[in-house]
């Protein structure tokens, strides 16, 4: 089949591959401008660019899709394959593909339908998470689903590495359904259960709120990690949390309260405190938090909020 793809992080890469390595022809990849990067501010093509150009596949990029019409509208396409594009797929190029687009959803939708289903789940504390591959339609996420896999997320798992999982095993569950389309067998059935909803994180979503129980505070760092990003204050400065467990052999501690003892770097929570592991303070490089605890002024150890 000829084929359309539309992604634009690295999560979308392996999809990108493995049809691009199949007997299927993909004839365009659509992904979003190249952005600034890095502290040089260097402007950068997306993950889906770089992977395009590996496959010698031509690239468009657009912010919007409807920006590129006039370019694939005359185009004579079998399938639409859409990973994380960070745009909306609207008429008339819903409909343009003679199979129209299906879509890789790193959920099992009906559960977390959004911009940020992995984050959500982790956050949420969920067990069980997947990738669903379905027919995308104007609604939100609501298009009847065509495969499902299923992944445990674990007690440490965090969002960065669960996705990058989704991401290849969810690449060759696409691949599946492609198949299966251009064989004609492929069956779609209707989104049935409790619908939840994840919104893009903001920055804000990377607060800890220390007063929640343990198991709460830590399901929210691994939600926002890589991205956001989990922080606390000390005062006015920013504490980027990068790596923590929970300390279940610890005495309490006060909420917020932060102690070195016996080699580990403790805080309080609404429960068992939380060993810190990696800490980034503002202003300086990610350092293991025994280093952090070094550098604190004598005699007056850190209350965080």
């Amino acid at each position: 089949m000829r084929i359309v793809v539309a992604g634009s992080p690295a999560a979308a890469v392996p999809t990108l591959t493995a049809l691009a390595s199949s007997e299927h022809d993909v004839v365009r990849v659509i992904t979003r401008p190249p952005t600034p990067q890095g502290r040089k501010r260097v402007l950068t093509p997306t993950a889906v660019a770089q992977a395009a150009a590996v496959h010698d596949v031509p690239v468009l990029e657009a912010r919007r899709l409807a920006d590129l019409e006039p370019d694939l509208l005359p185009l004579d396409i079998d399938l639409g394959v859409i990973v994380a594009y960070g745009g909306l797929v609207r008429s008339p190029l819903l409909e343009w593909p003679r199979l129209g687009w299906i879509n890789l959803h790193f959920s099992l939708l009906p559960r977390w339908r959004g911009a940020a289903p992995v984050q959500h789940a982790v956050i949420a504390g969920d067990t069980v998470t997947g990738a669903t591959v379905f027919q995308l339609t104007e609604g939100l996420d609501e298009g009847d689903w065509f495969a499902q896999l299923t992944t445990p997320i674990g007690a440490h798992r965090t969002a960065g590495s669960l996705l990058d999982e989704l991401s290849t095993s969810g690449a060759a569950l696409v691949l599946e359904v492609v198949d299966a389309l251009a064989a004609g067998t492929a069956v779609a059935q209707p989104q049935t259960g409790e619908v939840t909803l994840a919104p893009k994180l903001t920055r804000h979503d990377g607060a800890l709120r220390l007063s929640d129980p343990a198991e709460t505070v830590h399901a929210r760092l691994r939600g926002v990690t890589p991205e956001p990003g989990a922080f606390a204050l000390w005062g006015e400065q920013v504490i980027k949390v990068l790596e923590a467990g929970i300390a279940r052999d610890a005495a309490a501690l006060p909420v917020g309260a932060v102690r070195h003892e016996n080699g580990r770097v403790l805080v309080g929570t609404g429960t068992q405190p939380l060993e810190l592991l990696r800490v980034q303070p503002a202003g300086k490089q990610s350092m293991s938090a025994v280093d952090w605890a070094r550098g604190w002024p004598a005699g007056r150890a850190p209350v965080l909020s």
